[in-house]
């Protein structure tokens, strides 16, 4: 049930969500989740920048009317979850992006003023890292 994983930051994205909130799949019958994972790992291999962040995935994340969800993770760090995204490069770009600082973060907390507009309004949930809870 469990496969391990590199244990440093990490995207890990649903690779089963829906394409929106109409539709499992696109027209070629591809779900949204793993237009998703194809668009992050496309990004990253185009730009050494985002190397220190795995792009990892796994069947639903139980957030399905938040389809296109990520779990952004890091050892003791506070993680999160974004969702209601469009799969594509834009969005792949703007989760990327963010999960740079947030890899470089001391506790897991960017200041606003670094994240980028692609992920504003798609944070559903933070999480504690294992054995504390956030200010």
């Amino acid at each position: 049930m469990l496969i391990p994983v590199e244990d440093g930051p990490a995207i890990v994205a649903c690779n089963t969500c829906r394409h929106s909130a109409d539709a499992r799949e696109d027209a070629a019958g591809t779900r949204g989740g793993a237009q998703m994972v194809a668009a992050l790992r496309s990004i990253q291999e185009s730009d050494a920048r985002y190397a220190g962040v795995a792009v990892q995935e796994m069947p639903c994340l139980f957030a399905c009317t938040d389809f296109c969800t990520i779990h952004l993770r890091a050892p003791g760090k506070v993680g999160y979850v974004l969702g209601r995204f469009k799969p594509g490069e834009e969005a792949a770009t703007a989760i990327l992006d963010y999960a740079i600082h947030y890899a470089a973060s001391e506790h897991g907390r960017v200041p606003f003023k670094h994240w980028p507009q692609g992920v504003k309004g798609h944070f559903i949930t933070r999480t504690p890292p294992q054995g504390f809870v956030a200010e």
